[in-house]
C-alpha cells in the first residue's frame, strides 16, 4: 500500500547526509532495521522508488529516514537533499531482512549503517546494549553519520576506521581478515554487516574463514 507523507523536518547531519522526519500513517508498523520503498512526489519523481531504511524507533510519533545525497548527478537523493518541510513523498509497507537475532558485531561502510541506527535505538532504550560492538568504516571523519549519538550509546564498543584520511587518529584500512582478527575475539557470535556488495561479500567470507556460522550472519538481501 502506498502511503502520502509529509516532511516535518528536514535537516544536514553530515555534509551529504540529510536526515528526514516525516508524517507516520495511522497503524504503520515497522521492525527495527527494515526499510520501505521511497519515491518524492512531483511530477517526473513519483516512479523513482528508492529503498530507505527507518531509523527511528518503533513507536515514535514520525517516521525518520537518514540518507547519503550523490550530488554529482541529477537522481533521487540529489533531489531529496533539495527536500523541505512540507514538501511530500511517497512510501510502501515495510520490509527488510536485517532483523536482530542476539548480541553481536555490527559491521558498517558508510550509508550501511542506517539498518543498524534503529536496533542499537531500541537496544539502547531496553539497556541491552552491553556486549554489542560496531564496527563502522568510512573514507574520511567527517563521512562518519551520526558519530556523536554512537559514541554516547552506553555499552556499546565503536570501533570507526577511515580509508582515505592518513591523518586521521582513528583505524586505517578496509575491514579485512587482519582487522577482524585484532577487533574480534569471539566469532560463535552473531554478525550484521551491511555495504556496498563488495564489501559485503568480502567480509561474510572472512567471517565463515574465521569460524562465523554462516546462519550467524545477518545480511541484506
Amino acid at each position: 500500500m502506498v502511503y502520502n507523507v509529509t516532511i516535518l523536518e528536514a535537516e544536514f547531519v553530515t555534509h551529504d547526509v540529510v536526515r528526514l522526519t516525516v508524517e507516520k500513517p495511522e497503524g504503520y508498523s515497522f521492525e527495527p532495521g527494515q526499510a520501505t520503498d521511497v519515491a518524492i512526489d512531483r511530477d517526473g519523481w513519483r516512479d523513482e522508488l528508492r529503498p530507505f531504511t527507518f531509523t527511528s524507533l518503533t513507536d515514535a510519533d514520525a517516521l525518520e529516514f537518514v540518507i547519503k545525497v550523490y550530488p554529482d548527478h541529477d537522481g533521487v537523493t540529489n533531489q531529496i537533499g533539495k527536500l523541505a518541510k512540507g514538501d511530500k513523498l511517497l512510501i510502501d509497507d515495510a520490509w527488510g531482512a536485517i532483523k536482530y537475532t542476539g548480541p553481536g558485531v555490527f559491521i558498517a561502510g558508510g550509508a550501511g549503517v542506517t539498518p543498524f541506527i534503529a536496533i542499537l535505538r531500541d537496544l539502547q532504550r531496553k539497556g541491552d546494549l552491553t556486549g554489542h560492538c560496531l564496527i563502522f568504516s568510512n573514507r574520511t571523519e567527517k563521512d562518519i553519520i551520526l558519530r556523536d549519538e554512537l559514541e554516547a550509546m552506553g555499552g556499546l564498543r565503536c570501533i570507526f576506521t577511515v580509508t582515505d584520511e592518513d591523518s586521521s587518529p582513528l583505524a586505517h584500512g578496509i575491514v579485512d581478515k587482519d582487522f577482524l582478527k585484532k577487533h574480534v575475539s569471539d566469532f560463535s557470535q552473531a554478525f550484521y554487516v551491511c555495504g556496498p556488495p563488495k564489501m559485503n561479500d568480502a567480509v561474510t567470507g572472512i567471517l565463515e574463514e574465521l569460524g562465523a556460522d554462516p546462519d550467524s550472519v545477518v545480511l541484506e538481501d
